[in-house]
C-alpha cells in the first residue's frame, strides 16, 4: 500500500467529509486497512493526506513548466504561466481546494498553510531558473506567495468559460508586481534616491538566501517530497 493510493482513496471521501478523521478512516476503509495501517503511513492522518494532495499538485505544475515552450514568453509571462498551470493541476478537484482552503485557514494549521503556499511559490521561481542570492530571493517568494493565493481565492468562486476572469485576475496581479519592480529599478538608478536608500539597501545586502536547511519542513525548501 503506498502514500499515492492512500491519498486517492481518501480523496474519494473529502468533497463530502472535508479533510478529517471521517475522510481518512472511510479511504482506509475502502483499501481494506486498518487505522493502525493507515498511520503508519500517514502518522498526521488527514492533514498529512491533505499536503500530500496539495505537493502531488506542486509536482504536476513543475512537470508542465519543464514540458511546455516557455522561452518564447516574457518573464512576467512565466510567472504568470507557473500559478496558471499549478490550478489547472487541480481543476477536477476545485472542491477538494476549496475544502483544503478552509483547513489551512483555521488558526492552528495557518502556519502549515503558509508554508505550502511558500513551497508553491519556490517551485515557480527555481523551476524558472531563478539566480537571485540576495534578499531578492525572499521577496520574489514573498511577492509571489500573495499573488498566489489571492488567485486561489477568485479562481475558487470563478463561474467564467474555462476560468478566463481567474486568468485576467492573475494577469492584473502580476502587472501590480512588474511595476513594483520596476519602480525600485528607478529608484536604484536615480542618483539621488539610490543615496538616499543607501543605508537600507547596505542592510538588505547582508541579507542572502538560505543556503542549507537542515528542517525541510521550514519555509524556503521545496524538495518535492511526499508529505506524511
Amino acid at each position: 500500500m503506498t502514500k499515492e493510493d492512500i491519498l486517492d482513496a481518501v480523496l474519494s471521501h473529502v468533497v463530502f467529509d472535508g479533510w478529517s478523521q471521517a475522510a481518512f478512516e472511510a479511504g482506509l476503509r475502502d483499501l481494506g486497512i486498518s487505522l493502525a495501517e493507515g498511520k503508519a503511513i500517514y502518522p498526521r492522518g488527514a492533514m498529512g493526506v491533505a499536503i500530500a494532495f496539495h505537493e502531488r499538485g506542486d509536482r504536476a505544475m513543475i512537470a508542465r513548466m519543464k514540458s511546455e515552450n516557455l522561452l518564447g514568453m516574457k518573464y512576467s509571462a512565466r510567472v504568470a504561466a507557473g500559478v496558471r498551470y499549478r490550478l489547472e493541476a487541480a481543476e477536477t478537484h476545485k472542491e477538494e481546494v476549496r475544502r483544503g482552503t478552509s483547513l489551512f485557514a483555521l488558526p492552528q494549521n495557518a502556519p502549515e498553510g503558509a508554508k505550502l503556499v511558500w513551497g508553491t511559490a519556490d517551485a515557480i521561481w527555481n523551476t524558472l531558473g531563478d539566480r537571485s542570492e540576495d534578499h531578492n530571493w525572499y521577496t520574489k517568494r514573498a511577492t509571489l506567495s500573495g499573488v498566489y493565493s489571492a488567485t486561489v481565492l477568485f479562481w475558487l468562486g470563478d463561474t467564467s468559460e474555462g476560468h478566463s476572469a481567474t486568468w485576467e485576475f492573475l494577469d492584473r496581479r502580476i502587472e501590480n508586481v512588474m511595476q513594483i519592480e520596476k519602480l525600485k529599478a528607478q529608484i536604484n538608478d536615480h542618483p539621488l534616491a539610490s543615496k538616499l536608500m543607501a543605508g537600507p539597501n547596505w542592510l538588505l545586502s547582508r541579507v542572502r538566501k538560505p543556503v542549507t536547511m537542515p528542517d525541510p519542513d521550514l519555509p524556503g525548501h521545496f524538495s518535492g517530497r511526499k508529505a506524511d
